[in-house]
């Protein structure tokens, strides 16, 4: 039933290797000798004919900028691993770079674990591929594995697509040293990227990303031919593939998240479900099995891996409405009350409800998250009346993300923490809690990035997307809508109002002289003091480490100077945050209206919300003149 239908790119070229190089390529300098370093080892190297075949391309047009765009710079770790477009290049995705990155992971596992012999690595990838490259997701997986093989290294690698959270979840469950996820998550097709989990089932952050770093600097060059044979998975006896027990014992743990399978079984409710052409359709499906439900409406035109995303915009489910257009039409047509979408690699859900008048309600990450915060709790404590229990309880969230958990946790009395933006800062955090005894009952980044329970510490769209079906299922019992039961936590917990958006910035350059500007608002070192006409009345930068809320006005939170953010609190009650996405060329801004319980007047915030946002993006980023594209909806 898991069997493999990703199209695979293949190389067409006795695995790429060619022996004689093009000698008068070689011979031709460019007049920068770091630049004709930087190509003859790419030449000398590099043994995919194809992406060979575009640095030649481009020596000889004489393409020097572009030579060094690709050549002259490395890609680093951000908030998903390494990330970035497939092609030629050492900053880009290729099987040269995966080759140089799986190098220097070997050399700091093996420093890192004596046992690494023996634990070994889990290894997993999507169902992109770019033809003109000559790689997929499958391709770099194999020669990740092949390194490691070449070495002696146990490989779990699985043989077919699976979810991003599979990684992690089987890293903890075969008690591996580190796993690798070859994906570039909800990016354009032309993207593919390199996820690194440690042995606590949580993505690599410092130290650990830049000691890799420094060990593939080291030995950038392949270190023998095996790295660069695909099949050597096929032939060798340390490699084992963990497809049917980690999906059998995802599925078996799945049901410590359903409370109320009686009512699933006998569910009226209709579900429609795309996957936009990534691996989510079979395991969603499971994932419904196991909680009782009916399987769901597959949106056919998207049920099937396709590396092109042919269908859709883009293959990013929080677009929102624009990009649901063929499940809404499906919902539609079966009668259908509730959406969900699985991006490509399956962390990420978005969701749409069939409002009662008439159109949908696509729900943002921060009210998604309100409905799964409050559901959360609410069936723990069925299970845990004693208040007394309630101290060992955390819910966790980004800090640009909404603060409807902190609310909850000031009404009901447990724990909630704040973390940097990036999903691994917070698995770090549950592995952390969970040592101590503490239970995280759901955790969550504004991105549409969810896990319920801890059953891995990473965002998981696919029991998200049982769970979310489950609560509607049960509302629906009490003739209650999602949206009507968000304003019913509105009431309770106080209205959240929130704005989510981006601009795009191509040109590194103009980023760093808009924050610059900002951190010179008012003069040399002074942040702005007003933002719409109100008052700015703390401002705190990460990138710097400034908190001037602070008494000694350093941040709380871990200083990120690899990053830009920086947000402001304003005397209406609105937290406005401005920051550089870790994935994309974006700069991505936020603002929240928070109120009081029992406040109701909506639209009178968001009004607000919307006077301060506009000024935000106005008067801070000023879009015509650095020339910044925003976002289409």
């Amino acid at each position: 039933m898991l069997a493999s239908t990703a199209r695979s790119v293949s190389m067409g070229d006795d695995n790429g290797v060619n022996g004689d190089l093009n000698a008068n390529l070689r011979r031709q300098s460019t007049g920068d000798p770091q630049l004709d370093k930087a190509v003859h080892q790419w030449l000398t190297w590099d043994k995919n004919r194809r992406t060979r075949a575009q640095v030649e391309s481009l020596v000889a047009a004489g393409r020097l900028d572009e030579l060094r765009s690709r050549l002259c710079s490395r890609m680093s770790f951000g908030t998903a691993g390494l990330r970035a477009r497939m092609g030629a290049g050492f900053n880009r995705i290729n099987d040269l770079t995966v080759i140089q990155s799986t190098q220097g992971l070997f050399s700091h596992l093996s420093r890192y674990f004596a046992d690494f012999g023996t634990r070994g690595l889990v290894v997993g990838f999507d169902t992109r591929g770019q033809e003109e490259s000559g790689c997929s997701s499958q391709r770099l997986a194999k020669l990740t594995a092949a390194v490691m093989l070449s070495r002696d290294i146990p490989v779990h690698l699985f043989s077919t697509f699976v979810p991003t959270p599979y990684v992690p979840y089987a890293v903890k469950k075969l008690g591996a040293a580190a796993g690798v996820m070859i994906t570039a998550s909800h990016n354009p097709k032309e993207d593919n990227g390199y996820k690194v989990y440690w042995c606590n089932g949580a993505q690599i952050c410092s130290p650990h990303d830049k000691e890799i770093l420094r060990r593939i600097e080291e030995h950038p060059e392949p270190w023998s031919v095996s790295c660069w044979d695909e099949e050597l998975v096929e032939r060798c006896s340390l490699r084992t593939d963990p497809l049917t027990q980690i999906n059998s014992c995802y599925m078996d743990e799945l049901t410590s998240l359903c409370f109320h399978r009686d009512l699933n079984i006998k569910c009226p409710l209709k579900f429609v479900h795309s996957s936009f052409h990534g691996v989510g359709h079979v395991f969603v499906l499971q994932a419904f099995q196991t909680f009782g439900f009916a399987p769901p409406i597959p949106v056919p035109e998207q049920k099937d891996p396709d590396p092109n995303f042919s269908s859709v915009r883009c293959p990013n489910p929080e677009e929102g409405e624009s990009v649901l257009e063929l499940s809404l039409l499906l919902a539609e047509r079966e009668n259908a009350r509730i959406v969900l979408a699985t991006d490509p690699d399956a962390d990420r859900l978005a969701v749409a409800e069939k409002s009662d008048g008439c159109g949908w309600k696509v729900f943002t990450g921060n009210e998604l998250a309100a409905l799964l915060g409050w559901w959360m709790f609410f069936n723990w404590k069925e299970k845990h009346p004693d208040p007394a229990d309630t101290q060992r309880v955390y819910m966790l969230a980004t800090t640009v993300s909404s603060k409807i958990l902190q609310a909850f946790a000031r009404i009901e009395g447990f724990h909630f923490e704040e973390t940097l933006p990036g999903f691994k800062w917070i698995g770090n955090r549950i592995h952390e809690l969970s040592k101590t005894g503490n239970t995280v009952l759901f955790s969550f980044e504004e991105s549409i990035g969810f896990l319920c329970g801890s059953m891995v510490p990473e965002k998981d769209g696919v029991s998200s997307a049982a769970v979310v079906a489950e609560m509607a299922a049960y509302l629906h019992n009490k003739n209650l809508s999602l949206n009507q039961q968000l304003h019913n936590i509105y009431q309770t917990y106080g209205y959240h109002v929130s704005k989510t958006s981006y601009v795009i910035c191509n040109d590194p350059p103009t980023i760093h002289k808009i924050f610059g500007r900002i951190r010179n608002f008012d003069g040399e070192g002074s942040y702005p003091k007003m933002c719409g006409g109100v008052q700015i009345v703390q401002v705190r930068d990460v990138t710097t480490g400034y908190d001037s809320s602070q008494a000694d006005l350093r941040s709380v939170l871990p200083v990120s100077r690899s990053s830009q953010m920086i947000t402001f609190t304003l005397q209406n009650g609105v937290v406005a945050t401005l920051r550089t996405s870790g994935t994309e060329p974006k700069i991505k801004y936020y603002t929240e209206f928070c109120a009081a319980p029992g406040k109701s007047e909506v639209s009178s915030l968001e009004e607000e919300l919307r006077k301060v946002t506009a000024a935000l993006l106005d008067e801070f980023l000023e879009p015509e003149r650095n020339h910044l594209i925003r976002r289409f909806v």
